[in-house]
């Protein structure tokens, strides 16, 4: 029995024993792994950061950049900064989000040439969350394919056979019913209606105009909280925005269905329009765009065709009441395609392609007040640029606006001069309305059709002064 009690002491003794071996071990392991990190954080170089600055806790610098654009003066942030910085690159922090602001041509083509290889694209939270799923809110291999099913609708096949004559149709209209007659005319308004119409005729073969006003007035406040602080509140431009895109989204979707049943009866055709074409055309890999993702991308469309457009023909109007001696040159190019043609013969992208002075005075526009002030990447890899690290996950911004008031590339910048534009044109990657090289815009050309065709119409019937001159 002796032996029995004996053997039980010596076993727990032993379990004893080995369990604080083990534990010790275990210990000095957990320890030897903790100091070897120290000691590679210790050993690792400090990252060399753009010089700049992140601004306020969470808020960071974001109400400085959006009250520069508010006053009208989207360039103010960044070129303050970089003449205080002395730097082609600064940092900052817009929508709790690190910010690499890059500038010149070659920070330009760094980004562009680099799409979905070293950076994606990136929007602000607010655009993320009303927009959803789309083709400028998703990027990588699906981002692509997104690309590939919308490009059709915007080449010249394409123009020629769907837009051009609609186009026409609707800038004729529009000047009958909203321009024909009237002594005075606010421009920005009624060219919004005209470029919202022209969308949803395109994109959709809407033709209703109470439809078309209904989804207009939403539209409308869904552009006012698009770049925004999304506090989602009553009472804040997001909160009214999100409503807004809600309704919107809710009256594309029954539009989407009814169109789908239509395919199904034949009662509409394949290559009606672009919304046809999403609904029976796979990608690549055979699978068809869900109804939600088609609705997204049509409310991108809308919001891309529709207020860059109508901004650029807003300041074309005005430049051409500004200059009689450039109204005068685009009146006889317009003037020379006009009496080429039969009456009642509507343009073709023939026509289009002889407005080279026209679409100069066009691209000067552009270059004095971009459509879209500048664009978002975000990094998909740790960056070297300029010597300085731009951590993976960090985001890029790039502002058009400082770019185009360069006057290293645009001498005497502030100066409307539209042979700026002819022979080989500016820099490459100075001029970035469409942005540039693979990242081009897909809607270029059809907003470059969508302006032309309005000025051939608008040029041939009326003459105009501004109220308000400056």
């Amino acid at each position: 029995m002796k032996s029995v009690v004996d053997m039980a002491s010596s076993l727990c003794t032993w379990n004893t024993t080995s369990t604080l071996v083990i534990t010790s071990f275990i210990a000095l392991l957990f320890l030897f792994i903790i100091l070897k990190k120290s000691k590679a954080k210790s050993t690792k170089k400090p990252l060399n950061l753009p010089p700049g600055s992140y601004g306020w806790p969470i808020l960071g610098e974001t109400l400085d950049i959006l009250s520069a654009s508010m006053d009208g003066c989207p360039d103010r942030f960044a070129k303050e900064r970089f003449r205080k910085y002395n730097s082609q690159v600064f940092k900052t922090s817009f929508m709790s989000q690190s910010v690499a602001v890059l500038y010149g041509p070659p920070g330009n083509k760094f980004l562009f040439s680099n799409e979905n290889k070293l950076v994606t694209v990136w929007w602000p939270s607010s655009v993320r969350k009303l927009l959803g799923k789309c083709i400028s809110t998703t990027g990588g291999v699906e981002g692509m394919q997104m690309r590939k099913m919308l490009s059709y609708f915007v080449t010249p096949d394409a123009f020629s056979k769907l837009y051009i004559k609609t186009m026409d149709i609707v800038s004729q209209q529009h000047l009958n019913t909203h321009w024909q007659g009237k002594e005075e005319l606010e421009v920005f308004p009624a060219i919004k209606l005209y470029t919202f119409e022209l969308a949803c005729r395109l994109f959709m073969s809407i033709k209703e105009r109470k439809q078309i006003e209904k989804l207009a007035a939403l539209f409308n406040i869904f552009l006012g909280g698009v770049i925004s602080i999304p506090l989602n509140f009553p009472g804040t431009r997001f909160f009214n925005a999100k409503r807004a895109t809600n309704a919107i989204k809710k009256q594309l979707l029954i539009i989407v269905r009814q169109r789908r049943v239509a395919l199904e009866q034949k009662t509409a055709t394949p290559l009606q329009d672009l919304l046809s074409h999403l609904l029976v055309s796979p990608d690549e890999n055979g699978k068809f765009m869900s109804e939600s993702v088609i609705v997204n991308n049509i409310l991108l469309l809308l919001f891309a065709g529709h207020d860059t457009s109508s901004s650029a023909i807003t300041m074309l109007i005005k430049y051409l009441a500004e200059f009689p001696q450039v109204y005068e040159k685009v009146l006889r190019e317009q003037n020379e395609i006009a009496s080429s043609k039969e009456p009642g013969e509507y343009l073709q992208w023939e026509d289009i392609q002889k407005m080279r002075y026209s679409w100069n005075i066009v691209s000067e526009t552009m270059r004095l007040w971009p459509p879209v002030i500048g664009s978002f990447r975000e990094a998909l890899v740790d960056i070297k640029y300029e010597g300085y690290d731009i951590p993976k996950g960090w985001k890029f911004y790039l502002n058009t606006a400082v770019m185009h008031a360069d006057s290293s590339f645009f001498p005497d910048y502030k100066k409307f001069d539209p042979s700026r534009f002819e022979g080989t044109g500016p820099t490459p990657y100075s001029y970035i309305p469409f942005g540039g090289g693979p990242r081009m815009c897909l809607g270029k050309e059809f907003a470059r059709l969508e302006i032309l065709t309005f000025l051939h119409n608008v040029i041939g019937r009326f003459r105009w002064n501004l109220l308000v001159p400056g």
